[in-house]
């Protein structure tokens, strides 16, 4: 199993190498230190698994793996990173990573990869505990990445979606009845979508 090391902190990546090589099954093919090289050595090497830290300069991890998942849907990334933060795990679950652990999870590292080489998906125990909450808006953020909407634009579906009028909507945002008319408008020109029944079909077929 070939397996691509990326990390800013070389010392950590040294350490991940002799960790991964203890295992007879697993082989370090290649490693770098931001997101740029991760994206020219996953091009050059074709891992089967990619093992990536988060932040990093230059690029972040999240936006190597975003580049690189758009161009190689089929490629598995596991985020292996220090920070348990909510947007950094609804990016690593909206662009298709196929796990995100923490560092100090050691004694995981290698059944971790072995799991995500197999197709599965993998979070620590402390990110699982976060899932449930966060699962929708992962879908939200793929929503506002696919369809080019914007959050507010995501907020005005979500409560057409819930029934409420253009009243209703404009109380509730602290935004004129005129300013939700134009947003329908604009949000239904981006979608290519005839009237609010639509809208709201499309919002529980491809957002909720």
């Amino acid at each position: 199993m070939k397996i691509l090391l990326i990390d800013d902190d070389k010392l950590v990546c040294s350490s991940l190498q002799i960790i991964l090589s203890a295992d007879p099954e697993l082989t370090v093919i290649g490693k770098g230190f931001n997101g740029l090289e991760a994206i020219q050595q996953y091009q050059k090497l074709r891992p089967d698994v990619l093992l990536m830290d988060i932040r990093m300069e230059e690029m972040s991890g999240l936006e190597a793996g975003e580049q690189i998942l758009a161009k190689y849907p089929e490629a598995k990334i596991l985020y292996l990173t220090t920070f348990l933060d909510d947007d950094y795990i609804i990016k690593a679950l909206s662009i298709g990573a196929k796990g995100y652990m923490l560092k100090q999870n050691y004694d995981s590292i290698i059944p971790s990869v072995k799991a995500v080489y197999l197709g599965q998906n993998v979070y620590g125990n402390e990110i699982i505990t976060k899932l449930p909450g966060l699962i929708g808006k992962a879908y939200e953020e793929k929503a506002l990445n696919k369809y080019g909407i914007t959050e507010k634009e995501l907020e005005i579906i979500t409560k057409i979606a819930d029934g409420c009028s253009n009243k209703e909507i404009s109380d509730q945002l602290f935004l004129s009845e005129g300013t939700i008319r134009n947003n329908i408008s604009t949000i239904l020109d981006k979608l290519n979508l005839r009237d609010r029944t639509q809208l709201a079909i499309f919002y529980y077929k491809n957002i909720h």
